[in-house]
């Protein structure tokens, strides 16, 4: 779905100071998640609008603003999908193709910690720019979506691979539950700038919101997609989506969302699902926060420096240091050399 380039407030006082309430609670509000059930149409899913949170890893990268659309996205996908993790572990989503934006990579750690970063070629971008052909298609070309769960050091790994050829990072995700886990499952999600007005002149801040629905009726036979092809199957294939009239009836109410309506924040996440499914009763759940928290840290980074040879420590030291930066948080952490040359 189309997302709006940006979004004017006109009202700066606090969210928290006009938040009305639903019942005994009041709105999630931005950077959390959202569980929700509509029980009439044996539906499940969650929603989300990232604020502060994705604004502060976008804007320490300084992402052009194709670039900076593509990694909301990531990280709307991320949150949506790993706060589903019911044990400790990571949900890593990352692309590789070979468009201007050729690596894009989001991962949540269990409960609550995002982190994401974006590869590019600033001059092939620019001559996307030039010529106004920033589709999703067009940045990312040809190659691979993974989406990876990792429950840790002992137990294996669980990848599903979606081809990425003209598809967007929304279809891809489809795709992914189609042929992974044979779920029927919808979603859309939006990305713009929120523009505020000050003392000190218009402020931006970067804004994402999603919706996915799964569809989980008791009886499996109502809920099964049938299988792609696989193997020498072409993986361009998509099985048809389930007749029962409750799946088609939540697509057609999905359909009905606007993409403003989900960074909106004076929608939020309740009021949007009760606009969906309040003839149906929609039942929330207790939201799940996010944060923006990368899980590097010196004493890490210094581990990996300890097990270097003398030769890669003397590859490694320039200026008479050595200087690591991470890729996700930008943070630089500086060793002295002399530290390790015993090694």
């Amino acid at each position: 779905m189309a997302a709006p380039r940006s979004i004017v407030m006109l009202e700066t006082h606090s969210l928290a100071e006009h938040r009305p309430k639903l019942g005994e609670f009041g709105y999630a509000g931005d950077d959390h998640v959202v569980p929700y059930e509509v029980a009439p149409l044996d539906v499940r899913g969650r929603t989300v609008q990232l604020g502060p949170m994705l604004d502060a890893i976008l804007s320490r990268h300084d992402y052009p603003e194709p670039v900076a659309r593509l990694l909301a996205e990531a990280c709307v996908l991320t949150v949506l999908l790993g706060t589903s993790l019911k044990f400790e572990g990571k949900f890593i989503l990352q692309t590789r193709t070979d468009g201007p934006v050729d690596m894009l990579v989001a991962d949540f750690t269990t409960p609550h910690a995002l982190r994401a970063y974006a590869r590019f070629d600033a001059e092939r971008l620019q001559a996307l720019i030039a010529s106004g052909e920033t589709s999703q298609q067009k940045l990312l070309g040809a190659g691979v979506l993974a989406l990876t769960i990792d429950q840790g050091s002992h137990t294996q790994r669980y990848q599903g691979i979606v081809q990425l050829d003209g598809t967007s990072l929304e279809d891809a995700a489809r795709t992914y539950f189609r042929q992974s886990e044979q779920i029927p499952t919808d979603l859309r999600m939006s990305v713009a700038k929120l523009v505020t007005p000050g003392p000190g002149g218009a402020r931006e801040q970067w804004r994402a919101g999603g919706i996915l629905a799964q569809f989980l009726p008791q009886a499996p036979e109502r809920r099964r997609v049938p299988d792609i092809s696989g193997g020498d199957g072409d993986p361009r294939e998509v099985a048809p989506e389930p007749a029962d009239n409750s799946w088609q009836e939540l697509l057609a109410l999905l359909n009905t969302i606007e993409p403003t309506e989900l960074i909106d924040p004076t929608v939020g996440a309740e009021r949007l699902l009760y606009r969906l499914f309040h003839e149906h009763g929609v039942r929330v759940f207790r939201s799940v926060p996010v944060a923006d928290q990368c899980s590097c840290s010196r004493e890490k980074i210094r581990g990996i420096l300890e097990g270097f040879s003398a030769e890669e420590i003397k590859d490694s030291t320039e200026d008479g240091g050595i200087h690591v930066a991470c890729e996700f948080c930008s943070t630089q952490y500086d060793f002295d050399p002399a530290d390790f040359s015993a090694k």
